[in-house]
């Protein structure tokens, strides 16, 4: 009797290894990694652009939205308007008071919008000398609202206190907006000797480098900081950014 147990014993011990050999082996848990944002392409003759100079008391201002033009053409942008505090200097533009540029804000038309501002300006908004105004962030909402509604659209301020114009109305999420500084910050470099803005220099420096306007955005502002440190500023002008969700990886025309 105790031999038949002791063979029993062995017998149960050499099938449970058996099992045990052909269970299979335990799935080992999956963590997927988070997909980027994809890219967003839209044509270069489907995207309108609104190129804004607000005042004529430097050249950089006009420079700016000029050569702002001829990157945007070279890249197959077709719809584009020029304003400008002085039309009579700037080739083909239309005069920037107020209310032409509301005009040229809600003309609709593309898939993708760009409006592009430099002037000087302080806390309640843009300044556009031919009307002697300060276009403030609630009008430029409703112009785009108007003229853009829920396609893309990138909107850059390059001016003194432009981050005024981070409003929780204006940041949507088919918008992206950049500005040269930060609500209580000034911005440099426009005075009558200079070509351009620091801000629009260094935009215009890296626009054919990059291909999405969040990689413009981030080179634009590492070129801003160098600057400013050579130029030996207190007190940064603090480029500000938003992306919204809908265009977090929106690529420049013609990338």
């Amino acid at each position: 009797m105790v031999l038949l147990r002791v063979v029993l014993a062995l017998l149960l011990t050499a099938v449970a290894a058996a099992c045990m050999q052909n269970e299979p082996p335990a799935q080992l848990a999956t963590v997927s990694a988070p997909r980027p944002s994809p890219s967003i392409a839209v044509p270069p003759d489907r995207w309108r652009a609104v190129l804004i100079a607000g005042d004529s008391s430097s050249p950089a201002f006009n420079n700016g939205v000029e050569t702002m033009r001829d990157r945007l053409a070279s890249d197959g942008v077709r719809n584009i308007s020029l304003l400008a505090a002085d039309p009579s200097v700037v080739a083909r533009a239309e005069l920037a008071s107020e209310a032409n540029v509301r005009r040229a804000l809600q003309t609709p038309g593309g898939a993708a919008c760009l409006a592009f501002m430099t002037s000087h300006g302080d806390q309640r908004g843009f300044f556009l000398r031919a009307s002697r105004t300060l276009l403030p962030p609630s009008a430029l909402e409703q112009a785009l609202d108007a003229g853009c509604g829920s396609a893309p659209t990138v909107v850059i301020v390059s001016a003194c206190h432009s981050g005024t114009f981070m409003t929780d109305r204006l940041r949507k999420p088919n918008r992206i907006i950049l500005t040269a500084a930060a609500t209580d910050r000034s911005s440099f470099g426009c005075g009558a000797d200079n070509e351009y803005t620091e801000y629009d220099r260094c935009l215009l420096q890296q626009f054919d480098r990059v291909a999405t306007w969040r990689e413009l955005a981030a080179t634009t502002k590492t070129c801003v900081e160098a600057a400013e440190r050579r130029l030996g500023v207190r007190q940064r002008s603090l480029p500000q950014t938003f992306f919204g969700s809908a265009v977090a990886e929106l690529r420049l025309p013609g990338r």
